[in-house]
C-alpha cells in the first residue's frame, strides 16, 4: 500500500513540513484531527474521554518539539444525534484538559454531520524546539514509557471486551516535563503515534541513515499506535544525563539501537487511509 499520507504531504513545497509541528520564529503551529469510526467510537467513550484525548493528541505535537501550548482552536461535526448536556460534557473536557497545561482554546468552528469530529490547531512557543533532523551515526535511539497498552486495549474494545477507566487509549501519558528537562541533551525527537516501527522509519528517513537493533521488539510493542510516547535520539555521551532525568521524572526509558550508515528499515504498513 502506497503511503497516502506521505504523497498528500510532497503536494506542499514547504520547508516548514517534517516534524510534529511547524515552527516559524519561535512560534509552533500544530493541527490533528480526532474522527468518529476513524480514532474511537462513541460505544466505546464517554464525551469527557472523548474531549480529553482528542486534546492530548493534540497537545503532544507541541510537548514532542519542546514548545509550550498557549492557544487552540477548535473545530468540531457535531452528530445530528447529539444531545446538548453531551455537548456541555466534550466542550469542559476540551477546556480542562487544554487548561492543565495552560493552553486557552481562542475559537473554531462548528457544522452537523453525520459523525463527530475533532480538529484542534495549536499554537505554541519555543525557545529551543526539538526537531526530528539531526542524528549522527554511532547515536542511541530511544523511547520512553512502556509501548504495547493502546493496542492491545483497542483490540480489546474490538472484541467488545471492557478496558480500564486509566487506559493509555483513553488516556495518553505526556511526557512534558522529561522533554523540558532533557532537551540540552537531545539530539533529535518525535511522538510515537503511529508506532514505533513506523515512526522510527521516518525519523531514519528524514535523516538518510539506518539503524543497528540493540534488542528484540514484538510486534505487539513496534506496531502499537497512538501510544504518544517519545521517540529520542541522543549522543552516548549524554546517556548519565538523560536516565537521570527519567529516573528524576518517573519516566521508564528504553534503549533499542544505534545508529548506523546502512538502509535498515522495520517492515511497517501506514496506518493512514
Amino acid at each position: 500500500m502506497r503511503d497516502l499520507e506521505a504523497f498528500i504531504i510532497s503536494r506542499f513545497n514547504s520547508s516548514y513540513i517534517g516534524d510534529d509541528a511547524a515552527i516559524i520564529g519561535d512560534i509552533c503551529y500544530s493541527v490533528d484531527t480526532f474522527f468518529e469510526d476513524v480514532h474511537f467510537k462513541r460505544s466505546w467513550m464517554n464525551m469527557t474521554q472523548i474531549g480529553r484525548k482528542a486534546m492530548l493528541v493534540n497537545l503532544s505535537d507541541a510537548i514532542a518539539m519542546n514548545a509550550k501550548p498557549l492557544y487552540a482552536l477548535v473545530a468540531m461535526s457535531l452528530p445530528y444525534d447529539i444531545k446538548q448536556d453531551e455537548i456541555i460534557e466534550l466542550t469542559d473536557a476540551l477546556k480542562k484538559c487544554a487548561n492543565e497545561f495552560g493552553c486557552e482554546i481562542i475559537g473554531g468552528d462548528t457544522i452537523s454531520a453525520d459523525k463527530l469530529t475533532i480538529s484542534i490547531t495549536v499554537i505554541s512557543k519555543s525557545t529551543n524546539p526539538l526537531f526530528r533532523k539531526g542524528l549522527k551515526e554511532g547515536d542511541l535511539l530511544a523511547y520512553t514509557g512502556k509501548l504495547g497498552a493502546s493496542k492491545r486495549d483497542l483490540n480489546k474494545l474490538f472484541s467488545g471486551e471492557a478496558i480500564e477507566s486509566d487506559s493509555k487509549f483513553y488516556e495518553p501519558i505526556l511526557r512534558q516535563q522529561f522533554v523540558e528537562k532533557s532537551r540540552e541533551y537531545l539530539r533529535v525527537g518525535m511522538d510515537i503515534s503511529d508506532g514505533l516501527f513506523c515512526d522510527t522509519n521516518k525519523l531514519l528517513d528524514i535523516n538518510d541513515i539506518g539503524l543497528e537493533l540493540s534488542c528484540d521488539i514484538t510486534d505487539n510493542i513496534g506496531s502499537s499506535g497512538e501510544e504518544y510516547e517519545m521517540l529520542i535520539g541522543f549522543d552516548p555521551a549524554n546517556l548519565p544525563q538523560i536516565e537521570k532525568i527519567a529516573k528524576q521524572t518517573n519516566t521508564p526509558l528504553t534503549i533499542f539501537g544505534i545508529v548506523k550508515k546502512n538502509s535498515y528499515r522495520f517492515l511497517c504498513k501506514p496506518h493512514h487511509f
